[in-house]
């Protein structure tokens, strides 16, 4: 891959949400593949690595129309990672806000700005899940408990009218849909936290389970997509599907430690969702929705087998994004050590 390959006559390269668990990831990917990269965040402060010549860090907010024609001055390329990602917000309308209307005044800023290629970064839950004999795949259109959810929703909206832009000519667009994301770099409230919860001595897991992938690999796809991607075209970046008993058995290979592992029946979780529900229709923000304890209910498993094909992705064991996360939090890590020794 060289720069023309990717953006013409334009190398520099915007990342949108560059502080996020994959937002820097993918910044660590395009600079050490040679490429310029503008990296956007809200607060200078919250950017975790270290000042790099080809790395030009702006503070700023995507969803501010009026600030983006400075922000896209000079990019060929911009790859959109920020969103809104929380699932707990009691309304609508703040999903739709950032994912849907901001992501559709960020294509037609990119368009005038000269933007020769957009690549989207979407969610894997746009699509249908299925089983472990018969993962889902981007055939499949998205489906319940995922079509009740704030957040999957407003990301298979905006998937759409990326994908709508692309199809009429305006611009190339890719989307790339990566699934349950670990690694280095992200925060103990996100993704990761169910990587502390693993060093418990008892855990507590739902009867579902879901696609794994280390976000360093899912970086690795979206450069790809940016690369070799087919405008037009979405992409499931995924890693290995596994019930959530069988993570933290993964992780024991891991951390030698034998956590109890208790498996949360159904009516349980769906009792929370009802409660949770309450909540939110008198207006208290809360992750306990009855959608979001479905989704723990469902296998929600899925196949990479075009963007291997396509793109040449692949996704290392899950074991690789366990022992990074946890070397990224030292502390736990040496503490599972300490107790290993004992």
């Amino acid at each position: 891959m060289n720069n023309a390959d990717i953006v013409g006559a334009h190398p520099l390269v915007l990342i949108t949400g560059a502080n996020s668990l994959l937002g820097t990831h993918v910044v660590l990917a395009i600079t050490g593949r040679g490429y310029p990269v503008r990296a956007l965040v809200r607060r200078r402060g919250s950017f975790s690595l270290e000042p790099h010549p080809g790395i030009e860090v702006v503070e700023g907010d995507f969803t501010d129309e009026g600030s983006l024609p400075g922000i896209l001055t000079g990019c060929g390329a911009v790859i959109h990672v920020a969103a809104c990602t929380g699932q707990g917000l009691s309304r609508y309308e703040e999903y739709h806000r950032v994912n849907v209307e901001a992501t559709r005044k960020l294509l037609a800023a990119s368009k005038r700005h000269g933007v020769k290629k957009f690549v989207y970064v979407s969610t894997a839950n746009c699509f249908g899940f299925g089983s472990e004999a018969d993962p889902g795949d981007e055939t499949r259109p998205a489906c319940h408990p995922f079509t009740d959810s704030y957040y999957a929703r407003s990301k298979q909206q905006a998937q759409r009218l990326a994908l709508d832009f692309s199809h009429s000519g305006k611009m190339q667009v890719v989307v790339v849909n990566p699934t349950f994301m670990l690694g280095p770099y992200g925060s103990r409230s996100g993704s990761n936290r169910i990587v502390l919860m693993g060093c418990g001595k008892v855990v507590f897991c739902p009867p579902g389970g879901k696609n794994f992938v280390h976000a360093n690999d899912v970086a690795d796809g979206v450069v790809r997509a940016l690369a070799r991607g087919v405008a037009g075209e979405a992409y499931l970046l995924c890693g290995e599907n596994l019930s959530y008993t069988g993570f933290f058995h993964r992780m024991r290979t891991v951390t030698g430690s034998r956590p109890l592992c208790v498996t949360v029946p159904r009516f349980v979780l769906l009792g929370a969702g009802l409660f949770g529900n309450l909540l939110r229709t008198l207006g208290v923000a809360n992750n306990f929705t009855l959608a979001n304890m479905r989704i723990l209910c469902v296998n929600n498993y899925y196949s990479g087998s075009k963007a291997t094909t396509e793109l040449g992705f692949s996704a290392r064991p899950i074991e690789h994004a366990i022992a990074d996360t946890l070397q990224w939090f030292g502390g736990v890590y040496d503490a599972i050590n300490a107790q290993k020794k004992i």
